[in-house]
Parts: C-alpha cells; structure tokens; sequence
C-alpha cells in the first residue's frame, strides 16, 4: 500500500475511532488518536495477516490494551469484523469492551489492559514461535506511561536472553499519562539507553510519518540474534487540535459539538 493509501486509512481508523468513543460516551479517545499510524502501517504494510485464523499470520499484541478502539478500527478496515459492531463499544456483552477480548473478536490475539503485561504476552508467542521454528513474527505496541511496570523490565530481560529476533516492541511515545506528563508521574527517560542496556536494539522514528516508520521496520528486519524497540514519538490525540497534547483526554468522550468538530478537523465532516 502506498503513503497516499496508508493516509486515507489512517483517516478512516481516526472517524471510527471517534464515532465509537462518541456513542459510547465513553473511551481512550488521547492515546487511540495518537496510534493510528502505527497500527495503520502495521495492519496494511508491515504485518502477515491476510486472515486472522491463518496458523502462519503474524501477531499483534495491544498491550496498552485501553487503546482498543484504534485496534478495533484496523481489524474493520481490514474486514475481520464488521462495521455495525461500532455503535456497541463498551457496552454490556458487546464483542468490543473497553478493552480486547480475544475470545469475542477474531484478529484480537490477546486479552489485554493490565498495564505491563503485554510484552510479556508477545514474548511467550515469539519464543513459541522460535522453539517450533516458525516464520511467524510478534509485534508489541506499548504506552509510554506503561512502561513504568516492572514486568515491562523483566520481559525485556527474558527476550533478550532468548534472542528474540522475531519480536518488535513499538513505543506510542506522546509523553502523556492519565495523570499528567510521563517525567512529571515517574520519568521514564532515557528509554533508548534502557532498553539497549537490556540488550535490545533500539531504533527511533516519527510515529506520524509512514515513511519514518518504513525506514524504521526496515532497520528492524536486517537485525538478528536480539528483539527489537522502534520508538515512535507521536501526539495524544493526534488529528484534533483540541485533544493534541492534553493529558485531559487521556480518557473521555467527546461531546456533539467536539464530534462535530473533531471530524470536520480530520477530514471530511460526518459524511466525508
């Protein structure tokens, strides 16, 4: 897929994402926005998954798992679910709670939203993969603020040691927690140092930009013998400027006039 097709996409990800957490009046609309490239590169470009039942798919993990709506956006663009689920996000025994359920969906690979445990889930599937000799390859998107989990730290230790080169860990690094800025909450920094004292090889990229993130995923692929962390620096609530960079919306819905003007903002109005 092309750049000016990943853009369209990552629109279209960006209006679902909105029109659920609106109806829903409930959500993460900050740190869904702020994924949207990511998961867009990933589901259209970079990743092995043409069926979600296919044994030889790649993985994605959504450890950040609040994000759900951005995951759920791909697996709808991509056709694994359908569209007329939108309107039931978090809503009592729907198939798209607050966050993934992998016995409800096909295409969500783990159950994810205790924050921390994500990674370790990735790495349990690429050692798997690994110990059955196996092509397939995992991929782990982490929230910055998550990253103040030990467990993050142990798993970083463990893929290391296991020479996980089938796995990629993306940070969606906004800078920006529930409570407030990541270095005001508990630092974090430096990252890239950190993970690479964990044997990890670290590479840096624009998370808004899908030709920063194919340099990156390129990289990535001549890396052997260890795992591997692409930071992408991206905004909360990219793609409304009312959202972009405020903790604020960390976790709440906008309201008819914010909908309105949100998607007025991304493109198109609510019939574009």
């Amino acid at each position: 897929m092309k750049y000016d097709d990943l853009k369209l996409t990552a629109q279209n990800l960006r209006k679902n994402i909105l029109t659920m957490i609106h109806e829903a009046k409930s959500g993460h609309p900050g740190g869904s926005l702020s994924a949207v490239e990511i998961v867009t590169y990933l589901y259209f470009k970079e990743m092995n998954i043409k069926d979600p039942h296919d044994e030889g798919r790649d993985r994605f993990v959504l450890s950040k798992g609040h994000g759900a709506p951005v995951l759920y956006s791909a697996l709808m663009e991509k056709g694994f679910i359908n569209k007329e689920l939108m309107g039931t996000l978090r809503q009592v025994n729907s198939k798209l709670q607050g966050h993934p359920d992998m016995k409800k969906l096909p295409g969500v690979e783990a159950s994810t939203g205790s924050l921390g445990q994500g990674l370790s889930i990735a790495n349990g599937m690429a050692l798997a993969f690994k110990l059955n000799k196996k092509e397939n390859r995992v991929f782990a998107l982490l929230g910055d603020g998550e990253i103040q989990e030990g467990m993050i730290w142990e798993a970083a230790m463990l893929a290391n040691h296991y020479h996980l080169d089938n796995l990629t860990a993306i940070l969606d690094h906004n800078g920006l927690q529930i409570d407030g800025k990541n270095n005001d909450v508990m630092t974090v920094e430096p990252i890239d140092e950190k993970f690479e004292a964990f044997g990890w090889h670290v590479i840096k990229a624009d998370g808004h930009d899908f030709e920063s993130l194919e340099k990156a995923f390129e990289e990535r692929k001549k890396v052997t013998g260890k795992p591997a962390l692409i930071i992408a620096e991206t905004i909360k609530g990219k793609g409304c400027s009312f959202m972009e960079g405020k903790a604020s919306w960390h976790g709440k819905a906008p309201n008819y006039e914010e909908f309105c003007m949100a998607m007025e903002e991304i493109g198109g109005g609510l019939n574009g």
